[in-house]
């Protein structure tokens, strides 16, 4: 059979989240020889939860719905009482519960017409599994001023054999602004935009910072949800994408390339072939489909006209009328609210030539190697009532893999990299602020299928970023992520459940260190009990 058609059956609309709630467990040496065909541990990552300030704090519900279908649920937000209209910070909470049998799903959560969530979910155990999901979401404050419409989808399929419907209720926690709570928070956003029908945007004629940000997601079934296994049209593989895997996610200003970014190569809790990799612990952002940002204030001079302009975002890559990928966009703008209007210039666009080469070699193991790149560096400036402003954002991209399978599909591995380095360097009044990111994503894996179409999966993942922020040479803050999943699961497949006689180890390990704090949480996970939810900080 062509492995392909098993890879990951994620299908539904289009879903972010922060952190996936559970209570830590005691040590549990009690591990079935296999995987329980009725039940498991309730999903759970080891990221940080999302910190909360001291103080008042005001609830509202936004949305309680079970998903069957392709129906979203509508209703409407009212501003909390009792916790005024600046706050130091909004959370976001989303409780789940499913059972039975169903596919992965994605979702999203639209209030005012602003995306303000995005999640994938797990999938059921026949007895049923529940899980949360925290986000921080006090950057969309403006959104959360004025009374809204709500609109939730967590696209769902529900007949006599996918049984599981979705039930979630999610709420937002306000957390009165006190002064130190101010003082030390990072201003929000004046303003949060979306774009018209025409993908045009007007922004405030004073915005003296812009930043847009792209939910961009390959999903709902066919090949582009496992892009980067994809191979040129030349090579006999299940998915071809005319010139391989390589994918960029870019946004253009009237035709103009403004970013560039890599996609998190994000594998959902169907994915690899093998759902018993994912049961308790999802593979890096499965449940936190994080947006990327895209720094326009070089564009600002262009933006603040009045005028609407065209903001269109396009994936490199991509086979012409293919389907797959999703992109919605909100546009953050702060504003100066001592001018009417910020004036000034696009200086320097400079953008390197785009490297996409995938070379297949054939054989008893055909073979594609995959190289790619691209880099891009714009600039310039705004006139505010604080002075000139100069911003120059420069972004360098690189994507390698190499990619291995056997006639029929029956062994196929995946060894990529990717990296995305960028540098935004603000110079105004004072010296100039800097701040650097280095974000490196991998993924190395193989799919087995042997004797007695027992189906092995060993793979690792890693989500890494190192982040700086310095000053006239000075350091201010700084920031090391690691993120690191490995899991090894065996299945039987096309057999009953009962008959799967699955057995599988999985573990995370995500590190977060820097001068805001430490976080360091391991957690292992055996035929689906947790046995290991370790802290080291």
């Amino acid at each position: 059979m062509k492995r392909r058609i098993i890879m990951s059956m994620l299908a539904g609309a289009t879903l972010l989240a922060s952190t996936v709630l559970a209570a830590t467990p005691a040590q549990s040496a009690d591990v079935p020889p296999e995987f329980s065909t009725s039940d498991w541990h309730d999903p759970v990552t080891a990221a940080p939860p999302v910190t909360k300030p001291a103080g008042t704090s005001c609830q509202v519900t936004l949305a309680e719905a079970q998903f069957r279908d392709f129906t979203p649920y509508t209703g409407g937000y009212a501003p909390p009482d009792g916790c005024g209209d600046r706050w130091s910070k909004v959370v976001l909470r989303m409780d789940g519960k499913v059972k039975g049998r169903q596919y992965d799903r994605l979702g999203y959560l639209h209030v005012g017409g602003v995306e303000i969530f995005r999640t994938s979910t797990p999938q059921p155990s026949p007895d049923g599994i529940e899980w949360s999901v925290e986000k921080d979401v006090t950057r969309y404050s403006d959104t959360f001023r004025d009374a809204q419409d709500v609109e939730m989808l967590i696209g769902n399929v529900v007949d006599d054999t996918y049984t599981g419907i979705i039930d979630v209720k999610v709420t937002l926690t306000f957390y009165a602004a006190g002064k130190a709570a101010a003082q030390a928070a990072a201003a929000p956003p004046d303003q949060v935009l979306t774009l018209a029908a025409d993908s045009t945007l007007t922004t405030p004629r004073n915005s003296e910072r812009i930043v847009a940000e792209v939910y961009a997601t390959g999903s709902g079934g066919g090949c582009e949800e496992y892009w980067y296994l994809t191979v040129p049209d030349s090579a006999p593989y299940s998915c071809q994408a005319d010139d391989g895997p390589y994918r960029e996610v870019q946004v253009k200003v009237d035709g103009q390339l403004a970013g560039i970014a890599a996609p998190f190569p994000t594998v959902w809790t169907g994915g690899w072939s093998n759902p018993f990799l994912w049961y308790v612990v999802p593979g890096p952002r499965a449940f936190d489909i994080k947006p990327i940002e895209y720094d326009l204030t070089p564009f600002a001079g262009i933006l603040n006209d009045g005028r609407p302009h065209r903001i269109e975002v396009s994936v490199v890559g991509v086979p012409e009328g293919q389907v797959g990928w999703s992109a919605p966009v909100n546009v953050l703008a702060w504003q100066d609210v001592k001018r009417a209007h910020v004036g000034g210039k696009l200086t320097v666009h400079r953008e390197g030539e785009l490297t996409d080469s995938s070379t297949h070699t054939p054989g008893s193991e055909h073979r594609v190697d995959t190289e790619g790149g691209h880099r891009l560096t714009v600039a310039g400036y705004v006139d505010t009532s604080h002075g000139r402003v100069t911003t120059t954002v420069s972004r360098s991209l690189a994507n390698s893999s190499v990619h291995r399978w056997t006639e029929g599909e029956t062994v196929d591995g995946l060894d990529a990299r990717w990296t995305d380095d960028e540098s935004v360097t603000v110079d105004g009044r004072g010296p100039a602020r800097t701040t650097r990111a280095q974000r490196t994503y991998t993924m190395d894996g193989t799919t087995t299928l042997g004797a007695g179409d027992r189906l092995r999966t060993v793979l690792t993942l890693g989500d890494r970023a190192s982040v700086v922020t310095s000053q006239g040479g000075r350091r201010l803050a700084w920031s090391r992520l690691d993120d690191t999943y490995a899991g090894d699961a065996t299945y039987t497949i096309n057999v009953p459940r009962d008959q799967r006689h699955a057995v599988g180890t999985t573990s995370e390990r995500y590190r977060l260190y820097g001068s805001g704090g430490c976080h360091d949480r391991a957690l292992t996970t055996v035929q689906g009990v947790l046995t290991e939810d370790r802290e080291r900080c």
